[in-house]
């Protein structure tokens, strides 16, 4: 593969292969950290892509290994990162705005406490929209196994939050 060839089909990948480092991390310099190093592989190996069925399969199984190796790493453990999410519409008053943060903080710290896989479950499927063939390229599982992993997960994620929110309603 040459230059221009990877230019083409590596490269706009980035952005997706971004998100899903963010979104693993919670770390936009570990996010971009890893994007590079990423990338990097990618190059190594772009006289081998041909031979893959999907350059994005082989992209996202290059980032997600390299974040769980992040995430193992005893750096990462000692290390918090708080992104704060806003939500801007001219059309909310501030205290839906409000409302509407926390309820999204909440939703995300639920989403924060469930195992590694089922995050990346639902980040494939759900955030960047892969459908069921395409995750099992790269995460190696079953697409039954798949559907009952999301299936769980979006339950946790759920109860969880319906556990906090009905504690403050009382």
């Amino acid at each position: 593969m040459e230059l221009q060839e990877f230019k083409t089909k590596v490269l706009p990948l980035k952005d997706r292969l971004f998100r899903i480092a963010l979104s693993m991390l919670k770390s936009t310099e570990e996010a971009e950290d890893t994007l590079q190093d990423a990338m990097a592989k990618l190059w190594a190996k772009r006289e081998r892509l041909a031979g893959y069925n999907s350059i994005d399969a082989i992209a996202v199984t290059i980032v997600k290994n390299q974040c769980l190796d992040r995430l193992k790493s005893k750096k990462h453990k000692n290390q918090l990162d708080v992104q704060e999410m806003e939500l801007d519409s001219g059309f909310i008053s501030p205290q839906k705005r409000l409302e509407l943060s926390e309820s999204m903080q909440l939703m995300m710290s639920a989403f924060e406490r469930l195992p590694e896989q089922q995050r990346l479950l639902i980040m494939l499927r759900d955030v960047e929209g892969f459908d069921y063939e395409e995750i099992s390229m790269q995460t190696g599982l079953a697409v039954n196994n798949i559907r009952v992993g999301l299936s769980r997960a979006r339950k946790a994620a759920r109860a969880a939050y319906l556990k906090v929110t009905s504690y403050e309603g009382t």
